[in-house]
């Protein structure tokens, strides 16, 4: 891998690895330090990578692990709330519209929060950052049942809890 190659195919994955790593490390310095360790471990080990067929699912693998293992050295678990990462913009909203989505937002950011982790990150790789299930499996070193399932157990979980939020009082 040259430069050209490194620039055009690990750079444009940097918006996606630094949302990525901030599920997992809830600040965006840490975030910031987990990419920058990927980019250099990725072109560090640029000669041995050759055989690498999805560069995206890598990079997203590394700052999977990088991630966990800064959390483990922090000992903390942290996240934010998921209307950050969509970059929402509630443009000819009413004031009360705008309030029931950043509410309802903060509801489903809670709810995912709540799940086990590795629906959290099936959900959030699947749902946010619209990866394949085949890419999913390489990231997360699943099996394509065990991402299905976690899919659809996340999934059910959070539409049952909102349901049921919502439906209280009628």
């Amino acid at each position: 891998m040259n430069l050209e190659s490194f620039q055009t195919q690990v750079l444009p994955v940097k918006n996606k690895l630094f949302r990525f790593a901030l599920k997992f490390v809830g600040s965006e310095e840490e975030a910031k330090d987990v990419v920058q360790e990927v980019f250099i471990r990725v072109w560090n080990g640029r000669e041995q990578m050759n055989e690498v067929q999805n560069w995206e699912a890598w990079c997203m693998r590394i700052t999977r692990n990088l991630s966990l293992d800064r959390i483990r050295s922090m000992n903390r678990k942290q996240t934010h709330p998921i209307e950050e990462s969509f970059n929402v913009q509630h443009e000819a909203l009413t004031p009360h519209e705008s309030t029931e989505i950043h509410e309802s937002m903060q509801r489903i950011n809670q709810l995912i929060a709540a799940l086990p982790e590795k629906q959290r990150q099936v959900i959030h790789l699947r749902d946010v950052e619209g990866y394949s299930y085949n890419e999913i499996c390489d990231i997360l070193e699943l099996d394509m049942n065990q991402v299905k399932v976690n899919l659809f157990r996340a999934r059910n979980a959070v539409r049952e809890k909102l349901t049921k939020i919502n439906a209280y009082g009628l």
